[in-house]
This record gives structure tokens, C-alpha cells and sequence, in this order.
């Protein structure tokens, strides 16, 4: 079925276009941006009236971990490290596939409901997760992370590598990746094996990276280096890397890491709550480095709404050097939207509202107390605005939340499920 969205104030983040376009119609046809104009026939199409509401391109959450929506609000008291060892692992044992594809299965609602077309995973039992994907309809790049910590990275690989061969390429909406859990829970010998396989199926890599204190002492001691970026220059050379936080970097390695194809997941929200500091994410946006935006998992960002993540990211930035021109509202835009395509590879694909790409978009209504008036609307939406404000999302044309509601999700069935699941493992 072709679309129209009739009636947009458009914000394409697209490059030789305006950044602002009141009263603008969107043609969308097979799922893809056919034309953008001023009264546009619709003819066959399906005619959807925006009423002056913004149309803008789907958020994309470069880190996250989609399995972890039942783990929301557990960490208060907890150090990173405690509580992934006491806390959470122990209960990951616990978890079925069953229960991934529940706990995903809200996580994808909760991304849909709130504006983000999609996200990019570390987790296991990656079928469960793709499965709730595909269910809603977002967009999810999906890994099998590996680590050293368990003794079995050679199987996790082997995982790894069998799903990458089972989805690459099956379906326009899912993209594997290779995950590495970080460097200081993963040896050399694993790391170069996983490296070499996102090599051969010509995939990104993602890993955490410089998250906090302990963990650059870590990886100092683990790999006989003076900074963590040596490993990545010795070892990652010749495959894209995300690497998700990036909080624990001197001036001197943000350089070297410009001359890196690597891209930035920031991830403020995370970071404040496990008392990790604050990413010099300005520093690393001077020095041409891609830098996006991720919520971690709900257990450590509590929810997925990328409105917070937005906030945080341009107020940190601007209190931390003590700068009010640091993360310039539309630039934070980008950062969640164009770069984080970028940042995954799909910036010919999504990201931006250009005529041939797909109809990865949002409408978002700034006609609430908390937004009018609108003196910048660029502003209003990083500042003012909350996931509450998407009326609807839309991905490849179709649409998979309006006012509220996800089509075919009985959410209150959804929030019991998992309720019961934490009750069990904890």
C-alpha cells in the first residue's frame, strides 16, 4: 500500500535541504520516500493527515541490550562490575529463550512507542531477539556477544558465525554484527577470531569500550599496553568498530581514535547512572569522530526513550566545559538520527528523509503544555519533548505504532509476562 503524509513540518536531517520545511506532503511508495513536496497528489495512496505535526527521520539506538528490560531499576547500590557479577549474571544464567523473546518483545514496544526505528543489540540467544524484531517491525542489528569469562568463546563464536550466516542478508530489517563483550573481559586470541570473523562476512564489530576506571586498568594489565586504543589499532585494523561509552579517553587518544574507522555510541544516561563520568563527546565531534547515542539496557538507562538520551547528551557537554554553544540542538538531532546510521552502515538506507531512501520516520506533536510555544523547534525536541510526543512510528512504509498503541501487542499481557520472569530468576 502507498502513503501519504499530508501536511508535515519536515525535519529531514538531510543534507542540501532545508533544515526546517513547514507544510510539506511525503509520497511513500513500496516503502520508500517516492517524492517530497507541496500538495502532492495521492491518488491510490492512504492519506495520512499530519496536521502540522513534525516529521522527522526514526531514532537509532546504536547500544543497547534488548533482553534486558526485566532487569529495569536493579542496579541502585551497585558498582558496574558488582553488578554485573553478583546481580545480573547470575540471573542471565536463569533466562530461557522464551524469556529473551518476552523481555526483547518489550523492549522493541518500548522503541516503537517512543520514536526509534532501531537498535543496535549485545546479548545471546540472538534468534529470540530477532524473533520479537521481526514481530514488531523496527530495525535490529543483533550480535551473539563473546567473552572469555565463561571459558566457551570458541562456542559463542561458532554461535556468532551461525547467525551471522542465518540472517545476513534474509531479511531488510535485521543486520548482524560481531559483539565483543569489551577488552577486559576478552583475551587477544578471542578478539582477533571474532575480528577476523566480522572480516569474512564483511560485518561491523561492536564492543564495549573505556567505560570506566577499572576497566582501562583492566585492559592496561590484560594486554601490556600504555592505552586501550593501541589494541584497537593492532588488532581491529581493517573492520568498522563501534565502540559503545568511550568515557575513559585522554585528548591525546580521541586523536588517535579520529584516525580510526571507528564511530561512538554514547550512552550519558548509562554512564551517570553507574557513576562512570562523563564522554567528552564535543572533544570527539571536533575531532571528526561519528558519534551517536545509545540507552544501554533499561537495568543501567532505565528506559529506552532517546528524548532523555538527547537531553543529557547536549546538557552535559555544555556544563561540562562549562560552554553554552557545546552540542548545538540540531547537531545533537544528528546524533540520533544520520550519525547513528552511520555509525551502523545503513545511512543509505535510513537516517535521513530523502527521496529513494525508506520511510524510517516519526511524527511527533509538539501541541502539549510543555512544548508551546515553540521558540526553537530544534530545542523544543531535544529539550522539551519526551517519547510520549511520537504519534507515530513508521519503518519501510509501514505503520508500527500510532497513538500509542503497537498493532497486535497486548501490552498488559506483555508487562505481566515479564514481570513474572524476574520474579522467578531473582
Amino acid at each position: 500500500m502507498n502513503t501519504l503524509i499530508r501536511n508535515c513540518n519536515l525535519i529531514s536531517m538531510a543534507e542540501g535541504r532545508e533544515k526546517y520545511e513547514p507544510g510539506v506532503d511525503i509520497l511513500i511508495v513500496d516503502g520508500k520516500i517516492a517524492e517530497i513536496g507541496a500538495r502532492l497528489e495521492a491518488g491510490d495512496a492512504e492519506v495520512i493527515d499530519a496536521g502540522g505535526k513534525i516529521c522527522m527521520p526514526g531514532f537509532i539506538n546504536t547500544h543497547t541490550h534488548v533482553a534486558m528490560s526485566i532487569f529495569r531499576e536493579t542496579l541502585d547500590g551497585y558498582t558496574l562490575q558488582d553488578w554485573l557479577t553478583k546481580k545480573i549474571w547470575p540471573m542471565e544464567d536463569k533466562l530461557t529463550a522464551e524469556d529473551i523473546y518476552t523481555a526483547s518483545l518489550l523492549s522493541f514496544v518500548e522503541m516503537a512507542s517512543t520514536g526509534t526505528v532501531m537498535a543496535n543489540d549485545q546479548y545471546f540467544m540472538p534468534d529470540s531477539s530477532i524473533k520479537a524484531a521481526l514481530e514488531v517491525g523496527v530495525r535490529f542489528m543483533a550480535t551473539r556477544t563473546v567473552f572469555d569469562v565463561s571459558n566457551n568463546a570458541d562456542e559463542m563464536l561458532a554461535q556468532q558465525e551461525e547467525m551471522i550466516k542465518n540472517y545476513k542478508n534474509k531479511y531488510d530489517t535485521i543486520y548482524p554484527n560481531v559483539g565483543i563483550h569489551g577488552l577486559y573481559t576478552t583475551g587477544k586470541e578471542t578478539v582477533e577470531k571474532a575480528v577476523a570473523l566480522a572480516k569474512k562476512y564483511d560485518v561491523p564489530v561492536h564492543v564495549h569500550f573505556c567505560e570506566n576506571s577499572q576497566e582501562v586498568i583492566d585492559i592496561k594489565n590484560n594486554y601490556g599496553v600504555e592505552s586501550p586504543v593501541e589494541v584497537l589499532k593492532e588488532s581491529f585494523a581493517g573492520v568498522h568498530t563501534i565502540l559503545a561509552h568511550v568515557v575513559k579517553v585522554s585528548d591525546a587518544e580521541i586523536e588517535e581514535l579520529s584516525k580510526l574507522d571507528v564511530a561512538v555510541a554514547h550512552n550519558p544516561i548509562s554512564n551517570m547512572r553507574l557513576g562512570c563520568g562523563v564522554a567528552k563527546i564535543q572533544k570527539m565531534v571536533d575531532a571528526g569522530i561519528n558519534v551517536s547515542l545509545g540507552t544501554d539496557g533499561q537495568g543501567s538507562g532505565s528506559n529506552l526513550d532517546m528524548f532523555d538520551t538527547m537531553k543529557f547528551a547536549a546538557l552535559l557537554q555544555k556544563g561540562v566545559y562549562e560552554n553554552v554553544s557545546a552540542m548545538d540542538s540540531y547537531e545533537v538531532l544528528k546524533l540520533a538520527t544520520i550519525n547513528g546510521a552511520k555509525a551502523l552502515g545503513v545511512d543509505t538506507e535510513i537516517g535521513s528523509i530523502e527521496e529513494g531512501k525508506a520511510a524510517d520516520l516519526i511524527l511527533v506533536d509538539l501541541e502539549t503544555d510543555v512544548c508551546q510555544p515553540v521558540g526553537n523547534v530544534f530545542s523544543d525536541l531535544v529539550y522539551n519533548a519526551k517519547g510520549t510526543n511520537v504519534k507515530m512510528t513508521m519503518v519501510n512504509g509501514k505503520v508500527v505504532m500510532k497513538d500509542g498503541e503497537v498493532p497486535g501487542i497486548d501490552k498488559k499481557a506483555l508487562y505481566k509476562k515479564c514481570d513474572d520472569i524476574i520474579k522467578r530468576i531473582s
